[in-house]
């Protein structure tokens, strides 16, 4: 009997320390309206999966808002839903020539990733895309990878670092080779030094369970974000198993201030 209710307590104590890690409001920060997604089915599908959004609008050469002059009308297209949250989301890395910033901090928030860069080679790589992804050497294109989003941590006025740690399709399928603990670190570390939040993305199941609790034990902040293409995005299923996984409470998350 006695060695039952040890059990039961050991189990109280596992169960209640899931619900700690697990049972806290979730914030999607990397939500667009995009394809058929509008406004309106943010709304209901935030109801819906009780899931609070950030909107972000692209910003940048050859996207939607590329001036400051466009900025005021995109976001009164928003002034109807203050339930959201407004996000810059700041594209290549020309974007701080481009914009002031007085327009800058008309937004709640401001994120960035390294997936739009000019290599050493004056070759402009946007690494989401095979034909315009260019890799002479994979170790030297992973070190100026790191390098680049070390740079951009150091020198770019962003809140939060987002498509954490993605990788072109022919390198992704190796993610544990390309992403050592030496490489984690040095991310980590100007991710922490610069008080940048690291997203964590849904869409493609990044950082790993070990970078995310690298990241934790160095006290850094992270946020949940999804980057969809269109409405086909449900349940921020990939964080709420982070959460679970690497035991984050709702302390060691990142949320703008309005």
């Amino acid at each position: 009997m006695e060695n039952r209710v040890v059990l039961l307590f050991a189990f109280a104590i596992v169960f209640a320390g899931c619900r700690q890690n697990a049972d806290f409001p979730i914030t999607d920060l990397h939500v667009h309206i995009k394809g058929n997604f509008t406004l309106d089915d943010a709304v209901r599908k935030s109801e819906a999966e009780n899931i609070r959004y950030g909107i972000a609008v692209n910003c940048g050469i050859g996207f939607p808002v590329s001036n400051d002059s466009q900025i005021d009308s995109v976001l009164a297209t928003m002034k109807d839903y203050p339930m959201f949250y407004k996000a810059m989301q700041a594209e290549g890395r020309e974007w701080v020539d481009i914009f002031s910033m007085e327009s800058i901090k008309k937004f709640d928030y401001v994120f960035t990733d390294a997936m739009t860069f000019t290599d050493k080679k004056g070759r402009r790589n946007r690494i989401w895309m095979p034909n315009e992804t260019f890799i002479d050497d994979e170790e030297q294109f992973m070190d100026d990878l790191v390098e680049t989003i070390v740079t951009i941590m150091n020198n770019e006025p962003i809140d939060i670092y987002v498509n954490s740690t993605f990788l072109p399709d022919q390198m992704a399928g190796r993610y544990d080779h390309f992403w050592t603990p030496e490489r984690m670190d040095r991310v980590i570390n100007a991710a922490k030094e610069n008080n940048i939040a690291i997203e964590i993305n849904n869409r493609y199941e990044i950082p790993s369970a070990a970078f995310i609790q690298r990241a934790k034990k160095a006290g850094v902040k992270f946020t949940v974000g999804t980057n969809n293409a269109d409405e086909n995005f449900s349940g921020a299923e990939y964080a709420r198993s982070m959460i679970s996984e690497c035991r984050l409470a709702e302390k060691d998350f990142w949320l703008p201030k309005r």
